[in-house]
């Protein structure tokens, strides 16, 4: 027993021994060009990065593109230097073929999420700092990865949406800031024209109200007991509501100052008598 395993183990010495002997040199070939494979992907991979920013190509997808730049590079030279010592890729290139397949379709939908990312990135129908709506999600974009976009909505809640959830939908974009809608009413009596005077006043003096589009101020319409005056102004997408309830608490304040009466919605009844035909 003991035979066989040192006559087992002197002929896997004698088969690396003549291994090496032959292949000595194309070891050492085989090592250089792999050596110099991983030099140049990294050199090819930055420079590639260094000129799509210098074109000021999204970041994210510059970095894809020069990982793929550096993979695809690698991969070239493996072959190169394993087929220098005499190992043949083409297994390996069926089994890896294959692989790939039965990877593709296990994740078919983080591949679709990856491709839908690279159209966003590519095609840019929105940047980070924008405001979109889509899926009956609304929010400001706060980062857009390969596989995914996040949004952050006025309650500073992140929302995640797969990519491919994003692309071929309708989707609108306000770019940083959000529609802000209100409105007051005034009595009959009172000045229309001095109040939405007052409301523009206070509109153009805050700061965060965006100047384009500009607010918007009128006459909404005509309620039982109040004229309906409406606002529309625009403020970062991320403190709606913070701008909305100051910009309320004034408007409220200005109009009372200014003595326009704020009347509260009134019914009136009529009782009319029944007369019997005894009466």
């Amino acid at each position: 027993m003991i035979e066989q395993e040192i006559a087992q183990i002197e002929h896997y010495y004698v088969l690396i021994r003549d291994y090496l002997v032959t292949y000595s040199m194309q070891l050492l070939g085989a090592l250089v060009i792999l050596i110099l494979g991983l030099w140049l992907a990294k050199k090819l991979a930055k420079a590639t990065e260094t000129l799509m920013l210098k074109h000021n190509i999204d970041v994210t997808l510059t970095n894809f593109i020069s990982n793929v730049v550096k993979v695809l590079i690698i991969i070239m030279f493996t072959i190169i230097a394993l087929g220098k010592i005499g190992i043949s890729v083409t297994p390996f290139v069926a089994a890896i073929g294959a692989a790939s397949l039965g990877a593709g379709l296990a994740v078919q939908g983080m591949l679709s999420n990856y491709g839908s990312g690279l159209a966003i990135i590519a095609t840019r129908p929105f940047v980070v700092g924008d405001t979109i709506a889509v899926k009956g999600v609304c929010g400001q974009v706060k980062s857009i990865e390969l596989g995914h976009t996040i949004l952050i909505n006025e309650e500073k809640v992140e929302i995640t949406i797969p990519n491919k959830h994003i692309i071929g939908e309708i989707m609108q974009n306000s770019f940083a800031h959000s529609l802000v809608k209100g409105e007051i009413g005034i009595a009959y009596s009172a000045s229309a024209e001095q109040a939405i005077a007052i409301i523009n006043r206070i509109l153009a003096d805050y700061d965060a109200v965006a100047d384009t589009p500009q607010a918007q101020v009128g006459i909404e319409a005509f309620g039982d007991s109040a004229v309906l005056i409406s606002y529309r102004y625009w403020v970062p997408t991320t403190q709606i509501i913070e701008h909305k309830l100051t910009i309320n608490g004034a408007i409220y304040a200005a109009i009372q100052a200014a003595k326009i009466e704020i009347p509260f919605p009134q019914r009136v009844v009529t009782i009319k008598e029944k007369h019997t035909s005894a009466d």
